[in-house]
């Protein structure tokens, strides 16, 4: 099929920006369509000064019309900022946030996601204004743990900015990459684009009131852990492992980042995750498979709090699978550790705002 401007046009028109259930031609993003034969050039054009996703909207745009009109046919696209009026500096955009608490891990596959998802639950069950933000960017989880995987967060227009109201579930305002890439997509960005995402969720999310903004960051250290420190007031770090050496290893890294001398975030404490195992038809029994009071021999070795000693059980998988976080369970032994770690996380904020100054935003210099 031979391209020509109508054809194009229709064929972009069923391209939606990931933040809009708007098509790109209907935002008026695309500009000085040029159609030669086989050769296919326009501009797309940004409605903000800063849209990690354009990249990736480039994209779609490139596979659509290569699938649509074969192998053959040359298309350049080139993309153009546009200022949108108005200003809201990222100090008035985080001014309802009393506290940004950091979840980490040295590694991966510790259920550092899981302990993030249940502590914003409990928390909120407990009265607290809570925001979650997925900062994982190349792996978010946090739509399916909350059952909310269908969930396309639309802007609005806040003094003259457009701000992106958060999905709400379980009491909790969420912000996700998940909730603006199709499932299944591979997220591929460089480290600025993945920053620059991080801190477009922080800054342009409607949050309103909020007692406790839970970060739950990648595993290991990474640009996305140096972009937080630079451009928020962190009020504590939260480190996730397993008991078992290899994890505890990797822990110790990622405690020592936030205490180092240059990042200076204090570390609320440890949380042990799968402590151990129970059975569901033996719940007094306790399996310790990945050994014993790992992070709890590792807490006291390094002077910061044990804030809590969560079990493997099949309930907690199946939660997060389902979208109904454990927290929500009421009376269950998994339910009353989430309460008892959001308790401890309560106490440990206020001990650390009534004996520490506010958190001072990294400057690195070259």
């Amino acid at each position: 099929m031979k391209p020509d401007s109508n054809k194009v046009i229709e064929l972009l028109r069923g391209i939606r920006h990931p933040e809009s259930s708007q098509g790109i031609i209907e935002m008026d993003m695309v500009k000085s369509l040029s159609v030669t034969g086989d050769r296919i050039d326009f501009t797309l054009v940004s409605r903000k000064p800063e849209d990690p996703l354009l990249g990736s909207l480039k994209n779609a745009c490139q596979r659509a019309i290569t699938k649509q009109f074969g192998p053959d046919v040359h298309v350049d696209i080139q993309i153009e900022k546009k200022q949108v009026k108005g200003k809201t500096t990222n100090a008035n955009a985080l001014a309802g946030v009393r506290n940004i608490i950091a979840v980490a891990s040295g590694k991966g596959g510790v259920g550092k996601s899981t302990v993030a998802c249940n502590l914003a639950v409990a928390l909120s069950i407990k009265g607290s204004r809570v925001a979650l933000v997925d900062a994982d960017i190349f792996g978010p989880s946090i739509p399916r743990m909350l059952g909310l995987m269908d969930a396309r967060p639309v802007a609005h227009e806040v003094n003259g900015k457009e701000m992106i109201i958060p999905a709400v579930n379980h009491g909790v305002k969420i912000l996700s990459i998940g909730f603006f890439i199709r499932p299944g997509d591979a997220t591929i960005w460089r480290g600025p684009m993945a920053s620059n995402f991080l801190k477009q969720m922080i800054f342009q999310g409607d949050w309103g009131e909020i007692d406790y903004m839970i970060i739950d960051l990648p595993p290991g250290t990474s640009d996305i852990h140096l972009t937080l420190v630079q451009e928020v007031n962190v009020t504590g770090a939260i480190i996730v492992s397993t008991p078992q050496e290899v994890a505890l290893a990797d822990a110790v890294k990622g405690i020592s980042m936030f205490r180092g001398e240059r990042i200076s975030v204090p570390v609320l404490g440890l949380v042990e995750n799968m402590a151990w195992f129970t059975p569901a038809e033996l719940p007094d029994n306790r399996y310790y498979i990945f050994g014993k009071d790992g992070c709890k021999k590792l807490a006291e070795s390094m002077n910061i709090p044990l804030l809590g000693q969560i079990p493997i059980v099949q309930d907690i998988r199946e939660g997060g699978d389902n979208g109904t976080p454990t927290a929500l369970a009421g009376d269950s032994p998994e339910s009353k550790a989430f309460a008892e770690l959001a308790e401890r996380v309560k106490k440990a904020v206020d001990e650390r705002n009534k004996n520490l100054p506010p958190t001072q935003r990294v400057k690195i210099t070259k």
